[in-house]
């Protein structure tokens, strides 16, 4: 594989910046990572960081040196998360569990795979044109409400999200691909603080402009511009896949052919949730799930 990547994370006008991005490849297979942790719940930086941490561990274990079946890993990797999460709130008797996004890829024999949850979003660019990009999981662009036939008064705010990791309610993941790369393609991943401020015809047209490490700090800087002292974190990791001859003397350039079989290289701390990760199973998600809910109702008897 050959491939260049760049990524930033801004802290845009918030007081503390709870987006978390990296990736991790092996001679055959590469997984990019993005989770934005969700205010309003407490320690969003912590769900991010363990999604990634999580994700990356089982990636690590499982990619010998490509994984048997992308879809199935992105599936039960994402899952593996969410329990964590919930695994987390429960040891440290929270009363409300940290909750994030993700999105995920694997590339992998020249296809791309993706999963998400929530509204970070992923773009897959090819010479100006937008192949592809997920769709939030918001009462806004999804249209849940006109699906189900139910209405909500207007000042509901529709671009709430229905779905994310760390909540007690399973969540919703929608898995695309394979689809198959071509030379020059733009992969990105980013937060909202990004595609909130910029049209999607600005990031395809931009992203592929120029290479990635110079299109994908014009973008965040363009965010950032547009949305003002007011702006959200601006978290972005892309890819530019089978980039020309003499790739690897630029910025990002990465080539995986004289890896060995056993070489695993991460920007994700992630050792230290192998032995976490054995006993995640069903029956524990839902005893956390029922220990979460319960705190929540003997805390609300109380007030009352």
């Amino acid at each position: 594989m050959k491939f260049s990547v760049f990524q930033v994370s801004r802290k845009g006008g918030r007081d503390a910046n709870e987006d978390r991005m990296g990736y991790c490849y092996t001679r055959e297979s590469v997984i990019f990572l993005l989770a934005d942790g969700m205010g309003g719940h407490p320690q969003g930086e912590v769900a991010a960081q363990l999604a990634l941490q999580v994700i990356s561990a089982m990636f690590q274990k499982e990619a010998q040196p490509e994984l048997a079946d992308v879809g199935a890993f992105l599936t039960s990797a994402v899952m593996a998360a969410h329990r964590q999460i919930l695994r987390y709130s429960i040891e440290k008797d929270m009363l409300d569990s940290p909750r994030t996004t993700i999105v995920a890829a694997v590339v992998q024999g020249g296809l791309v795979s993706w999963i998400h949850c929530g509204d970070s979003r992923l773009y897959l660019v090819r010479q100006e044109e937008l192949l592809a990009r997920t769709r939030d999981h918001s009462f806004l662009e999804q249209q849940m409400a006109a699906a189900a036939g139910l209405s909500f008064p207007e000042r509901v705010n529709r671009n709430i999200l229905f779905t994310c990791l760390g909540s007690p309610a399973r969540p919703v993941l929608d898995l695309t691909g394979p689809v198959a790369l071509q030379q020059g393609d733009r992969l990105m991943l980013c937060s909202d603080g990004l595609w909130g401020s910029l049209s999607d015809a600005d990031i395809a047209y931009q992203l592929s402009q120029k290479p990635v490490s110079e299109s994908v700090p014009d973008l965040v800087e363009s965010a950032l511009r547009k949305a003002g002292d007011g702006s959200d974190n601006v978290t972005v990791i892309a890819m530019e896949w089978e980039t020309p001859d003499g790739f690897e003397s630029t910025q990002g350039g990465i080539s995986t052919n004289s890896i060995n079989d056993g070489v695993f290289a991460s920007t994700v701390q992630s050792g230290w949730l192998d032995a976490a990760l054995e006993d995640l199973d069903d029956a524990a998600i839902e005893r956390s799930i029922a220990e979460i809910n319960e705190a929540i109702r003997r805390s609300a008897t109380k007030k009352s």
